[in-house]
Parts: structure tokens; C-alpha cells; sequence
């Protein structure tokens, strides 16, 4: 009964039993089926003896594969020389022992088949002709176990690739959306920080209103942070950005920020005394929520390096559709990049993004008007059909 409790659960599918139970079920069969035919006939002992050794190799084909068939082997060979007449069924036992030799043996064993088959051949017919047919079975069926091996061996591979590749990818996604929220915010309390240790000597009051508007957006950190954190772990890694389906509302979908957000991202970059322009066009309003969500995430970052590596008083952000793509625009007043300017991981994150939707990234500093250079340009396109 425990046994049996071990393979049917309540209210559960029957589970197949262990592998060694199986092996050792089918060895028993052989065993009790060729024991069976020969008490038919005038009991041998010695028969007796090299059936039990025939069917035991079959408990043994899937740990010991290619131990276990030469010993069946030799067993088949012993009987069909010493043994009138020989066991009708011992044959059949020892094609299951090849085939499990070509099954379950490593790469290097599994291919020393050919050869002990056509030593058990010669040993069986007591003579090195050994008939065609019989010959060809054996190889075939030696054939098949070695060639489901590898494609086992193949599909293995492909799921360790399968697996490496999702861990990989959800851990840049991680990054991806850690470095945009932490980053933004860390960059922008930096900005608000500053300005208020500067203005603390001159104008009080207003330095207090800085130090206010660092707290909000201190506890606005965490409140996003937060959020991340918890659409990370409802989603799964195949959603991309942890957005859920497109179709349906996932389970954190109405805690992601979107395009709709932006003049409470704008607000917080005004108040550390950025001036910004944002023009979102109205047919954006209606966006499948992974491209909504790569939309802000894009401009949020582009804003952080604006803050971070721009020195820029102004910034123009513009959203609109194009064709088929939803374009994104983020340029700003600042000193530009250096000429051949290494992208960072914002950029980085940025490329990443638009890459998921098949689309593009162009960005560089603006050209250079009455001698002085024109801030920094990024342009994203995310293809919408």
C-alpha cells in the first residue's frame, strides 16, 4: 500500500513508477515468461541459470547499460552452445539489453555496440558467418537507442541555452528598471540638494522649499521603488518588462507608469529648476501598455541623463506618432557630448528597449550653431503594427 500511495496520489494523475521499478518489472517478466517455457519441457537447471542471467540484465541496462549486455551476452551465447534447445525468448531480452546500450550508455560506451554485437553474433551461431537479417535487426535496433540519446543529449542543451538566456534577460531586465527609477530619482534629489545648499545663505524660504520638494520626492522614490518591486514579483520573465499581457490587465498593470504620466515627471524636474517643454501628441493616448510603459521609461531616462551629464536649463520633449512608430524626442539645451562619446548603460537600457519592439535609437550632440554646441538629441522609434 505505501508503495502504491508513492505512485497514485488522491485526486492526482497515476504516476509512472521509477525507472529502476520499470527495468526491474520487465526484467521479471522475461524471467517469469522464459522460467514459464522451460518447466514446459524437461527442467534444466543450467537453462534455469542462463535465463535468470539473461532476464537480470535487463534490471541493470539503464545504470550499468553496457556491463549488463555483455553479461547478457554472454549468457545468449553460453545457451545457444550448451542448451538444446536454446530459450525462444532469450533473444528477444537481449535486443531490449542493446537497445538500453545504446540508450542509456555515455557517448563513448554507447558506440562500442557495433562491435560487441557482432561478437555476441559469432558467439551465438558458433561461427563468424552470421546470418544478414538477423545481423541488421540487431544494428537497428542498437541505432535507435543511440539515436534517441542524442537527441535527449540535444534537447538538454537546448533547455540549459533556453534557461541561461531567460536568466539573462531577467536580469537585464531588472537592471534595466532599477537603474531607471533609482537613478532618475537619486540624480534629480542630487540636483534639488544642491540648489538648496546654494540658496541657503541668500534666500531661506525658498531653500526650504527645495528641502520640501526633496522630501516629496524622496517618498516618491519609494513609493516607485516599491511599485518595481512588486510588478517583478507578479511577472514572469517572458513579459518583457513586466507589463503583463497587452490584452488583459496583469496584476500590477495599473501601477505602471505610461505616457500619462509625464507632467508629474516633468513637475519634478521644474521644481529642481529645469525648464521643460513636453508636447505628447493626443493619438499616443491609446498605447498597448508595453510600448506605454518603454515610452516613459525612454524619456524618464533621457531626462536623467540630461540632469546627470547635460548641465542643460532647458529640455523639449516630444511624443507623437509617425506612420506606423511612435516617435520619441528628447532634446536639450546643454553642452552636448564629447566626440566620440562611449554610451552608458542609460543608453544603453534605451537600446535595449527599443530593440524588444524592433525599433530604432539615434542620439548625439545637437550641430553646433554660432559657435557654441546645441545640447543632445535622442530620437527612439517603436514600431506600433
Amino acid at each position: 500500500m505505501t508503495a502504491l500511495t508513492r505512485w497514485i496520489a488522491p485526486g492526482s494523475a497515476v504516476r509512472m513508477p521509477a525507472a529502476p521499478v520499470r527495468d526491474g518489472a520487465v526484467a521479471l517478466a522475461f524471467l517469469l515468461a522464459m522460467t514459464a517455457e522451460r518447466l514446459a519441457h524437461a527442467p534444466q537447471l543450467p537453462a534455469l541459470l542462463l535465463s535468470a542471467a539473461v532476464a537480470g540484465a535487463l534490471a541493470l541496462g539503464r545504470r550499468a547499460p553496457l556491463a549488463a549486455y555483455l553479461a547478457g551476452t554472454v549468457a545468449l551465447a553460453v545457451e545457444a552452445q550448451v542448451i538444446t534447445p536454446p530459450g525462444p525468448l532469450s533473444p528477444y531480452a537481449n535486443l531490449l539489453g542493446l537497445y538500453a546500450l545504446g540508450r542509456y550508455a555515455t557517448r563513448g560506451r554507447a558506440r562500442l555496440g557495433p562491435v560487441v554485437v557482432l561478437a555476441g553474433m559469432a558467439g551465438y551461431f558458433g561461427a563468424l558467418a552470421v546470418p544478414g537479417g538477423v545481423l541488421f535487426l540487431w544494428l537497428l535496433t542498437w541505432a535507435l537507442g543511440y539515436a534517441a540519446a542524442r537527441r535527449q543529449e540535444e534537447r538538454t542543451v537546448a533547455r540549459q541555452v533556453l534557461r541561461q538566456r531567460v536568466v539573462a534577460e531577467e536580469r537585464a531586465r531588472i537592471a534595466r528598471e532599477l537603474h531607471d527609477v533609482v537613478g532618475h530619482t537619486l540624480n534629480l534629489m542630487l540636483v534639488q540638494a544642491g540648489a538648496a545648499r546654494r540658496l541657503l545663505p541668500r534666500d531661506p524660504v525658498q531653500s526650504g522649499e527645495l528641502l520640501s520638494g526633496l522630501e516629496h520626492t524622496g517618498r516618491e522614490a519609494l513609493d516607485e521603488l516599491d511599485r518595481v518591486l512588486g510588478l517583478l514579483r507578479l511577472s514572469g520573465p517572458a513579459d518583457g518588462d513586466g507589463s503583463g499581457s497587452e490584452d488583459g490587465p496583469g496584476q500590477g498593470a495599473s501601477l505602471q507608469p505610461g505616457l500619462a504620466d509625464l507632467p508629474r515627471l516633468v513637475g519634478r524636474l521644474e521644481q529642481a529648476g529645469l525648464r521643460v517643454t513636453a508636447r505628447v501628441g493626443p493619438e499616443v493616448r491609446q498605447l498597448p501598455r508595453t510600448v506605454d510603459l518603454s515610452a516613459y521609461r525612454i524619456v524618464q531616462e533621457a531626462l536623467t541623463n540630461t540632469v546627470r551629464h547635460g548641465r542643460a536649463d532647458t529640455v523639449e520633449i516630444t511624443v507623437g506618432r509617425e506612420a506606423e512608430v511612435l516617435a520619441i524626442e528628447v532634446r536639450d539645451g546643454g553642452r552636448g557630448a564629447p566626440g566620440g562619446y562611449t554610451p552608458g548603460r542609460g543608453l544603453l537600457g534605451i537600446a535595449e528597449r527599443a530593440a524588444m519592439f524592433g525599433g530604432t535609437v539615434e542620439h548625439g550632440s545637437v550641430a553646433e550653431q554660432g559657435g557654441e554646441r546645441g545640447g543632445f538629441r535622442l530620437r527612439v522609434t517603436l514600431p506600433l503594427g
